[in-house]
């Protein structure tokens, strides 16, 4: 059983997926740019991937992509929403990133572009993907991070300050890039590297950009969320706020969005490792050209002063 705290609502995402389905196709274009940008990464890597999986894949614009390699022979759809995942590519599964349904080492690749952030317990998910590769086989995500929506976030917390009693969180929280690489770590991936991208998206004015977040499905889900919808006057005066912070010169206003990379492989005997300690057949002082001291001859320190 999972000791994961819940911080969101999946009952509630997986509904708002199933509603937007229909019509995510207006709406896609954030996770088609990503979609794209996971592509690419891909073709840097020689490894053949002949069965792969697309893990919250929505309607499959990832899936799409990766059907097109020569080397993908069977692909597998996952989604929360059986809705979005009926509109995807391959073998098409509905099922929760947090409870996987699949064998251990059944894909030689596994992907997934915006849909981890939802997840409540992400190591646990990682050490399940981490089981279900091949060894050797890559596991590569893209998912919001760090500062994403970070002008809503900061006009609403204005706008509540101001007009109500407390605020409330309005906007989901996001990984930060500094736990990515530890967690995949800790799932046991070998190699791992996390890194981050930012994609800035200009809107006429925030009721624009609070259209496509609702339209992508990715309205606040947090459990402890105000139920109740925020009150007109609040509402109007967050938009206010947002375009006085934040806006530039011709009047639109900027929506950041921080995606986190996620990269990892399956252990294998053929991958690098580190040195041993220890092992090392060079000084440092000989590849920096620098004269070596030893502890006995550093001079002390300054002493430090409290300002």
């Amino acid at each position: 059983m999972s000791t994961a705290i819940e911080i969101f609502d999946r009952r509630l995402v997986r509904q708002r997926r199933d509603q937007k389905a229909a019509g995510f196709a207006g709406f896609d274009f954030l996770k088609a740019e990503v979609a794209d940008r996971i592509a690419d990464r891909l073709l840097d890597i020689t490894h053949a991937f002949s069965v792969a999986l697309d893990l919250g894949c929505h309607t499959g614009a990832l899936g799409r992509l990766l059907a097109a390699r020569p080397d993908v022979e069977t692909l597998v759809s996952v989604d929360l929403s059986p809705r979005m995942t009926a509109q995807a590519s391959g073998l098409r599964v509905a099922a929760d990133e947090e409870l996987l349904p699949f064998a251990e080492e059944s894909f030689n690749l596994a992907v997934s572009a915006l849909s981890l952030h939802w997840v409540n317990d992400l190591p646990g998910a990682l050490i399940q993907l981490n089981r279900a590769l091949k060894p050797d086989g890559l596991f590569m995500a893209a998912m919001l991070g760090g500062d994403t929506l970070t002008e809503l976030r900061q006009a609403m917390m204005q706008a509540e300050l101001a007009l109500e009693p407390g605020v409330a969180p309005r906007v989901s929280p996001f990984a930060d890039i500094r736990d990515a690489g530890g967690l995949l770590q800790r799932a046991g991936f070998a190699l791992p590297v996390a890194d981050v991208e930012r994609i800035t998206v200009d809107y006429a004015d925030a009721f624009s950009l609070m259209r496509d977040v609702r339209g992508m499905g990715e309205a606040n889900a947090v459990i402890e969320r105000h139920k109740a919808p925020l009150r007109r006057r609040t509402l109007f005066a967050a938009m206010e706020a947002y375009h006085d912070l934040y806006a530039r010169k011709d009047g639109r206003i900027p929506a950041t969005f921080d995606i986190v990379y996620l990269t990892g492989w399956a252990p294998h005997e053929s991958q690098q490792k580190p040195l041993a300690p220890g092992s090392a057949t060079m000084r440092l002082a000989q590849v920096l050209g620098a004269k070596e001291q030893s502890t006995g001859e550093k001079t002390s320190p300054r002493p430090w002063k409290h300002p």
